[in-house]
């Protein structure tokens, strides 16, 4: 099997045996390796660390978060008892990941965390954030980026196939691409660019002038490569040193104990 194929059997077996030990409500979605999807239990969630839970629910803006509809949940999964299956409630979920890091008020207020990821302490994460990337006719791109930490920008990674591929004149249409970019060293497939994720979000660090942090899985070695494929191609030199990429199990090693036991438990991120 593939990585990502061995990741996603390992995370719906853990998320499985995580929810039966611990009586949580869940659902398994159809198919060969089939996703788990948490239910809302009360005042916990099984798809989240309880105290990362109780803080995402008293902020108004991280708790809209949760009403992320699951786009293939008709396809995939069994109706859900309560209404719609929601992105956050699946255990493959990357955003799930990274809010149950950066809801945790001990992650926030950790100045090693801040270290790791070359910022002060207390941490003030916005999820979600607008990358308002220029484009050359004056507009700016729509999409999202996952997190933003102060002038950090943080692209998270999980069981995702890859970087995403768009054409060739969708990425000539951003207004510094040629700048930033020697476009012969980018990845590309026929009229495509390879990991156009990658390329857009060292776009939107370029125009805020914010560096950027990519988040994935150490058993991820297709996703770890695909990033340096991209870096090399980064022509000026301070911006490519404000581009890093840092695995979940580097980042857990200065995570509060309960949350690292948390991850290795239920991710298997040791």
């Amino acid at each position: 099997m593939s990585a990502v194929a061995n990741l996603k059997f390992e995370l719906a077996d853990r998320a499985r045996n995580y929810a039966l030990a611990r009586s949580f409500p869940f659902c398994l979605g159809y198919g060969d390796s089939p996703v788990v999807c948490f239910q809302a239990c009360g005042a916990l969630h099984g798809n989240f660390h309880p105290v990362s839970y109780k803080a995402l629910q008293a902020n108004p803006e991280w708790r809209r978060r949760l009403n992320k509809v699951h786009t293939t949940a008709k396809t995939v999964l069994p109706r859900a008892e309560n209404g719609n299956w929601r992105e956050l409630d699946s255990c493959m979920s990357s955003d799930a990941l990274l809010m149950n890091v950066f809801c945790h008020p001990g992650v926030l207020r950790s100045t090693r965390v801040a270290a790791v990821l070359g910022l002060q302490a207390k941490l003030n994460p916005r999820f979600g954030v607008p990358a308002r990337v220029p484009l050359t006719n004056g507009r700016l791109d729509r999409t999202e980026v996952d997190l933003k930490i102060g002038d950090l920008l943080v692209e998270a990674k999980l069981t995702e196939s890859d970087f995403q591929r768009a054409r060739k004149t969708t990425i000539l249409h951003y207004r510094d691409f040629r700048e930033v970019f020697d476009e012969e060293l980018l990845p590309w497939v026929g009229e495509c660019y390879n990991s156009y994720q990658l390329i857009r979000n060292v776009l939107a660090a370029y125009a805020s002038q914010c560096s950027l942090c990519v988040l994935l899985d150490a058993r991820r070695p297709d996703l770890v490569d695909a990033w340096y494929t991209v870096m090399r191609s980064v022509k000026p030199v301070t911006l490519r040193t404000a581009c890093k990429v840092l695995t979940w199990q580097e980042l857990s090693r200065v995570l509060p104990a309960s949350m690292q036991a948390f991850l290795a438990v239920k991710y298997g991120i040791h």
